[in-house]
């Protein structure tokens, strides 16, 4: 469990690595209702749409995000406040990597703020967020 008193402003959060397949993608997008053609149909996508492959949906980033936090804080405590967005594409074939770090404690509130990303095998963000947890006492 995260003990506030142990939170020190710059500590990062575990990563985590992601190789999205055409299986999960298919399996994410039907079970969030997207049947947009860019997150499965890869002639459609460099075809009509002018991707180089297949899109990573960025619903699926921002889960990832959730994910890198509630994964750190357990049962310890909850996600109050979260935001992020999608800034740069990414696509079938790329390992990406979710991962975040601490940027405030407010210990009296027992409130951890996090920075959070998505970044590609070449390092840039595609998914920049942050989330405020509040630990349970």
């Amino acid at each position: 469990m995260v003990n506030v008193y142990d939170c020190k402003v710059g500590m990062p959060l575990p990563e985590r690595r992601h190789e999205p397949s055409n299986v999960s993608l298919f399996l994410y997008n039907a079970a969030i209702w997207n049947a947009h053609r860019i997150h499965y149909d890869e002639t459609y996508t460099t075809g009509v749409e002018k991707h180089p492959g297949i899109v990573v949906d960025g619903p699926l980033q921002g889960d990832w995000l959730t994910q890198v936090v509630l994964n750190w804080v357990g049962d310890g405590g909850e996600i109050v406040e979260f935001e992020y967005s999608n800034r740069r594409a990414s696509y079938l074939g790329e390992t990406l990597v979710s991962g975040g770090k601490i940027e405030a404690v407010k210990l009296a509130e027992a409130e951890i703020e996090v920075s959070l990303f998505v970044k590609n095998e070449r390092g840039e963000v595609t998914s920049p967020g942050r989330a405020v947890v509040r630990l349970r006492r």
